[in-house]
């Protein structure tokens, strides 16, 4: 196993998401970022002199031909993600691409295939997964301390514009089932059992995103557990993902990387993982699959029934 750094790319890295990867990437020991990227030069440098990173490019193809890259981490618009994915591996790198996988079915069967037919690592940033909270959920369960009865999750932001997590604008327009509901419907098998019946319904289009603003999914596993996920742009007040786990033996509330019980008691998870951030755990979980030369948790094969399930909800909402 080598002990040489590896050299990561981040792609889209002036983004919200881009940011939080390189401030995870900066606490992970032989990890050296050798270049970043965006789409317009000015932002990308300027985040390059901040995290101290050597190089600046503008697109996908500059970073692709570099003979500096090991691996890219993919935070970048949704609907690109399938083809910059097929891409990077193509090329011959390690790559993370961050939710969703694709936008639609068709292209996340397609990627799985380029993957499945390569030797690189090849993940995605399904970050429930790694949530210190909902780790300590993972570890009751596979203990048999705890099983899921039912999962209540509610998704909500205040949205009616194309603006990311830092409020700025963007070019692209998010999507309640491709990208929010891929976190729940993901963590709901791993924590569950494989999904066997899905119900979406969704409100009215919104005139300008053309998208639903509203939407209610329901989710049964295999265990028997359910899960029902109700999902806004809409929402004019705190926004995230809060996920209310009601089990056998007790319930838990997830509020990210913070966890309590049914009473709102505090939960300590300081000592599940190496830290508490949930994004440098996933990229941390990168590299090391990358050191070792074995599959990810959060793989394309392990996520692809995730996208198979929307594909399902997409025929339903058709």
């Amino acid at each position: 196993m080598s002990t040489d750094p590896i050299r990561i790319a981040v792609v889209g890295a002036a983004g919200a998401f881009g940011m939080k990867h390189l401030d995870g990437l900066a606490n992970i020991p032989d990890v050296e970022v050798t270049v970043v990227s965006g789409t317009r030069p000015e932002p990308t440098q300027a985040v390059a002199d901040k995290y101290g990173v050597p190089h600046a490019v503008v697109g996908l193809d500059a970073v692709l031909a570099r003979d500096d890259v090991d691996a890219v981490i993919l935070a970048t618009p949704t609907g690109v993600h399938a083809a910059q994915t097929q891409a990077a591996l193509a090329a011959g790198k390690h790559v993370q691409v961050e939710i969703p996988l694709a936008d639609s079915l068709a292209d996340a069967e397609a990627t799985l295939a380029v993957a499945e037919a390569s030797d690189r690592v090849a993940m995605v940033g399904h970050t429930r997964r790694f949530n210190p909270s909902h780790q300590w959920v993972h570890d009751q369960i596979a203990a048999g301390d705890f099983a899921i009865q039912q999962m209540d999750v509610q998704t909500y932001f205040f949205r009616r514009t194309n603006t990311n997590a830092k409020g700025e604008a963007r070019s692209w327009t998010d999507h309640l089932l491709w990208h929010h509901a891929a976190h729940t419907v993901d963590l709901f098998a791993y924590q569950a059992g494989r999904i066997v019946k899905a119900n979406a319904i969704q409100g009215p289009i919104h005139p300008t995103l053309g998208i639903a603003m509203d939407m209610s999914i329901q989710l049964k596993a295999e265990s028997g557990a359910i899960c029902t996920l109700s999902l806004s742009f809409n929402n004019d007040g705190p926004f995230g993902t809060f996920f209310r786990y009601i089990g056998d033996t007790g319930t838990y509330i997830a509020r990210y990387d913070d966890l309590v019980d049914g009473k709102e008691e505090p939960i300590d998870v300081s000592q599940v993982a190496v830290t508490t951030n949930g994004i440098e755990l996933q990229d941390r979980e990168f590299v090391a699959a990358i050191r070792e030369g074995r599959e990810p948790n959060s793989s394309l094969r392990q996520v692809i029934d995730c996208y198979r399930v929307l594909g399902q909800l997409e025929e339903q909402l058709a």
